[in-house]
């Protein structure tokens, strides 16, 4: 199996694993498998009387009455009843009880995924985490009620039924249940490989989810270049690719089931031609043969059922299995034992002796980083791509953690505060800031959740906001469309920033916040950045160099390190990397 699909865990890791979901839910499930039982008592009392009835009929008429037949017809009716009410809390609220695992499984995963780092994502795709999240759970609900259900079922009637049986006729019995340990072993390697072409399946939806979602998005790009055929070939690959797996699947599951049924078939003979042979050596008499044939077949309905539930026991098991594989990824960036939160912060911002690199890269993107920011400096930070600009500013909120030294806020390092409130005092406008589908209003409340109207309203108008969004055609309850895409470019970018106001944060970080604009968006937005920036210590990520003039230092970062350091004027008179980049910048103007 390829080593995106990961290892596939044993079938007893998986339901020591999955077991302690059931822990909320166990009055439900031992009533569940209470009614169980009680449908297979109701079901295994019919061979019984059918027995009774045939050897009274046989060998003493005079005593199989009316009066005994209409109390073996009440009895029977009852136990049916008991079998109704017994198959209705199966079905219903044993599914509920599925539906409820699911859920809370579903809500675990979505918790964790919100915990991973950067480098989780850095890798993972989108496509298939929806897939996890969504698809390979639905299976899960089926899973937990039925699994525990059929095969408690199973036993109780392989057992009932082998002891019964027994006591019919002992020889007989052994004779029929040497074909099952056979049996058990076939259907094992059949099962073990399902299990891999469905866990192969289940990967493969999720290469299509991501293809499809990358897109879908991309799809202004796909237009303007005119690649659909491009992008129609390279879904019908992965939809041949499923289809390939699918038929590997159905030819393992074919086997599987042809197996079983040809057991079936061959416990059928023995019991037909082995017990035929002991009626005529008189070693079994008509009436318990009749009722030997009857509970066989209620043992082989059982296996039956246990095979058709397979599919959806191996459906369940790889759901569980590739919602394992996300929870068994541990977040790198967490909070230490003894962290604190941090109050009152000033914004003063020291990077000691930092270096770092990424897991994946040989070389340090950054190395011995010396810094001092005072508490409302407005920080500067250019160079060429590359250079690591970015990834400075992301060790701040601890997006990353450092390789070696240290970064630290207002005195602490930032590894010994609580995450939550380290970020909660950083706001960050990106070049790309993502608006969330909804309305405005909840786009800019995203800063402060439950934040009042005027508030909101307050926020977009010190960011320049309010006059275009007071325009659309519901206001503030405009609906935006997924990723804010009825908005323009620089509209956008106020409302994120109008998020940030909201936020009101003490350290600001932009990282080529107005490098997609156009000029006259880029006036407005610096304009709002410009109000945002007053009273904060800002750490500003540009290529546009006329926007930072006015900064209280500036930083020329490249792979060796800071390599010039100082206002505009005195880097100016310096003669150095930003003199030429500066002077290239202007003459591109």
């Amino acid at each position: 199996m390829p080593e995106e699909h990961g290892r596939t865990r044993s079938t007893w890791e998986l339901f020591v694993r999955f077991a302690p979901y059931f822990r909320p839910y166990l009055p439900v499930l031992f009533f569940d498998l209470f009614c169980a039982a009680l449908t297979t008592i109701c079901e295994l009392a019919l061979p019984v009387i059918v027995r009774y009835v045939t050897n009274l009929a046989q060998y003493n008429l005079p005593a199989l009455t009316v009066n005994l037949v209409i109390r073996l017809g009440v009895l029977y009716f009852v136990l049916r009843v008991i079998d109704i009410a017994g198959s209705y809390f199966m079905s219903n609220i044993g599914h509920v009880m599925g539906a409820k695992i699911e859920t809370d499984m579903r809500r675990e995963l979505f918790g964790h995924l919100q915990k991973l780092s950067f480098r989780y994502y850095a890798d993972a795709k989108v496509g298939q985490l929806m897939a996890r999240i969504t698809s390979d759970l639905f299976d899960v609900t089926e899973f937990a009620h039925h699994c525990p259900e059929e095969f408690f079922i199973a036993g109780v009637k392989i057992a009932v039924s082998f002891l019964i049986l027994l006591c019919v006729n002992v020889p007989l019995t052994i004779i029929t249940f040497l074909v099952l340990p056979v049996m058990l072993m076939c259907c094992y390697k059949f099962n073990r490989r399902m299990r891999e072409t469905f866990k192969e399946s289940r990967w493969q939806v999720g290469e299509i989810n991501a293809q499809v979602e990358d897109s879908l998005l991309g799809i202004r790009v796909v237009k303007s270049f005119a690649q659909e055929e491009t992008e129609q070939r390279k879904f019908d690959e992965g939809n041949r690719r499923w289809l390939e797996i699918k038929k590997r699947n159905y030819f393992w599951m074919g086997g599987f089931n042809a197996t079983t049924r040809g057991f079936d078939g061959l416990m059928n003979l023995v019991v037909l031609v082995f017990g035929s042979l002991f009626l005529l050596r008189g070693a079994i008499v008509p009436g318990d043969f009749v009722a030997y044939l009857l509970y066989v077949q209620t043992l082989l309905t059982s296996i039956r059922r246990i095979v058709e539930f397979m599919e959806q026991f191996q459906r369940g098991m790889t759901g569980i299995d590739r919602f394992l594989e996300v929870m068994d990824e541990k977040p790198d960036i967490t909070d230490s034992p003894d962290a604190i939160e941090c109050h009152d912060v000033r914004g003063e911002i020291d990077f000691d002796n930092v270096s770092f690199s990424y897991e994946d890269d040989a070389g340090e993107v950054l190395a011995n980083i010396n810094l001092h920011v005072k508490a409302g400096e407005n920080i500067a930070i250019v160079g060429p791509s590359g250079g690591g600009k970015t990834t400075l500013s992301n060790l701040i909120p601890r997006f990353y953690d450092v390789s070696s030294g240290s970064v630290r806020l207002d005195g602490v390092d930032v590894r010994d505060i609580q995450l939550h409130s380290l970020r909660s005092h950083i706001g960050v406008v990106q070049q790309d800031n993502y608006l969330f589908s909804g309305t405005v209003l909840h786009n800019i409340e995203y800063g402060k959740p439950g934040a009042s109207r005027e508030e909101i309203i307050r926020a977009a108008k010190l960011a320049g906001a309010d006059e275009f969004i007071s325009a659309l055609p519901n206001g503030y309850d405009t609906f935006i469309g997924e990723r804010g895409i009825k908005l323009s470019g620089g509209q956008k970018q106020r409302i994120s920033i109008a998020r940030v106001f909201l936020k009101d944060p003490p350290v600001l970080i932009l990282d080529e916040a107005t490098s997609a604009l156009d000029n006259e968006s880029e006036r407005l937005v610096q304009q709002s950045l410009d109000k945002l920036a007053h009273g904060r210590t800002v750490f500003t990520i540009a290529h546009r160099l006329t926007t930072i003039r006015g900064a209280d230092e500036i930083l020329v970062l490249t792979s060796d390190g800071i390599a010039e350091q100082g206002s505009h004027e005195e880097l100016i008179a310096k003669g150095g990397i930003y003199k030429d980049l500066y002077s290239m910048y202007s003459n591109m103007r």
